[in-house]
C-alpha cells in the first residue's frame, strides 16, 4: 500500500537512487516529449495565442506542425532532452537521498521536528545542482526545437552542441540560467515538500482509514497513490514559477532568430530583467503564462511519472538486493 517501510527507504544508497532517477528520467522524457515541444512554440510566440496567429491553441499546433513539418518534429531535441531527462533525473534524486540520510543522521530530532522543511530545502538544493550540471542539455534541446525545418542550423545533438560553442561560445550554453535557477529551487522544493506531505501523511490516513473500514477500493496500490501524489506536486510547483521558464526559452534563442522567421516576430533581448519587460510592454502580464495549457499537462504528466517510477524502480532494487543478501 502507500506506507512505505521506514527500513527501506533508510537503506537505499547513492548508486540505486541514481539509477532509479535516471530511468524515471528517461521514461517520462519519451511519454512527454510532445508536450514540451508545443510548450516552448507557444512561449517563443510573441503574437497573442488567439485564431489568425501561428499556434492559437493545442489542438491547432498538434495539428499545423505535423502537417507542416511532420508528426517527427513532436519529438525535436528528443535526444538532448533524454540526456537532460536522465542526467538532471540522476543527480537530482540521489542528491535529495543523500541529503535526507545526512540530515536523518546528523539530528535525527530536528528531521522528525521540521520533516517537510528540510525535505522542501533538500529538494532545492539537490534540483539546483541538477540544473547547473545538466543545463546545456536545455539549451541544446531548446534550439532544436525553436528551429525553422527549412532553414535548419544544425544536423541533430552533436552538430548542436559543437556549433553553440564554436560561434557562440561555451557561456552560450548557459543563457537563461539565472531565471532557471530562480525558479528551480522553490519549484523543486515545493514538488517535494508537497509529494512527501501528501504521501507520509494524506495517503497514510487514507491507507489507515482502509485497512480499519476493510475498504480496498480508494487507492489499490502504492504506484496509484504516487501518481497520485506527484500530479498534485507538479501542478502546485509549475504554477508557482511558471513565468521564469517563459523568459529562460526567451533567453536561450538569443542570437538565434534567424533561424525563426518562419514562426513570426522575434524578440531581442540582452538579459532577464529586459526580456521580462519587453514581455510585459509588448505582450501583457498574461504573456508570462503563454504555454501554460501543454506546460500544466506536462506537468502533471512527468511529476506523477518521475516519482511514480522512481519509487517503484528503487523499491524494485531494493527487494532485489535484499533477496539476494
Amino acid at each position: 500500500m502507500v506506507n512505505l517501510s521506514k527500513n527501506i527507504e533508510s537503506n537505499v544508497t547513492l548508486t540505486q537512487s541514481a539509477i532509479a532517477g535516471g530511468v524515471a528520467g528517461a521514461v517520462t522524457r519519451a511519454i512527454a516529449q510532445p508536450l514540451d515541444v508545443l510548450k516552448i512554440r507557444f512561449q517563443l510566440q510573441l503574437e497573442p495565442i488567439k485564431k489568425g496567429s501561428k499556434y492559437s491553441s493545442i489542438f491547432q499546433a498538434v495539428c499545423s506542425i505535423i502537417k507542416e513539418e511532420g508528426v517527427t518534429t513532436l519529438w525535436s531535441g528528443h535526444i538532448a532532452a533524454q540526456l537532460l531527462s536522465v542526467s538532471y533525473g540522476t543527480i537530482q534524486f540521489s542528491s535529495y537521498e543523500k541529503l535526507t540520510q545526512i540530515c536523518k543522521q546528523t539530528n535525527p530530532q530536528f528531521f522528525n521536528t521540521h520533516k517537510h522543511w528540510v525535505n522542501f530545502s533538500n529538494g532545492a538544493i539537490a534540483a539546483s545542482v541538477a540544473t547547473v550540471l545538466s543545463y546545456p542539455f536545455d539549451t541544446v534541446r531548446t534550439r532544436l526545437i525553436a528551429e525553422e525545418k527549412t532553414n535548419k542550423a544544425y544536423r541533430g545533438f552533436v552538430n548542436a552542441f559543437v556549433n553553440i560553442i564554436s560561434k557562440e561560445g561555451s557561456s552560450a550554453l548557459y543563457k537563461g540560467i539565472v531565471p532557471t535557477l530562480a525558479q528551480i529551487a522553490p519549484h523543486a522544493g515545493i514538488q517535494f515538500f508537497v509529494y512527501k506531505l501528501f504521501t507520509e501523511n494524506i495517503l497514510n490516513k487514507v491507507d489507515y482509514f482502509q485497512r480499519r473500514s476493510h475498504i480496498t477500493t480508494v487507492i489499490e496500490s502504492s504506484i496509484i497513490g504516487n501518481l497520485l501524489a506527484g500530479g498534485i506536486a507538479g501542478v502546485v510547483s509549475k504554477t508557482a514559477i511558471y513565468p521564469f521558464d517563459v523568459i529562460k526559452k526567451r533567453l536561450q534563442i538569443q542570437g538565434f532568430q534567424q533561424h525563426r522567421k518562419f514562426f513570426g516576430k522575434q524578440m531581442y533581448c540582452n538579459g532577464t530583467i529586459h526580456c521580462i519587460k519587453l514581455t510585459i510592454s509588448n505582450e501583457g502580464f498574461l504573456a508570462l503564462y503563454k504555454g501554460y495549457g501543454p506546460s500544466l499537462l506536462k506537468a502533471v504528466i512527468v511529476s506523477a511519472l518521475h516519482f511514480a517510477v522512481y519509487d517503484e524502480i528503487k523499491h524494485f532494487i531494493l527487494k532485489n538486493t535484499n533477496l539476494n543478501k
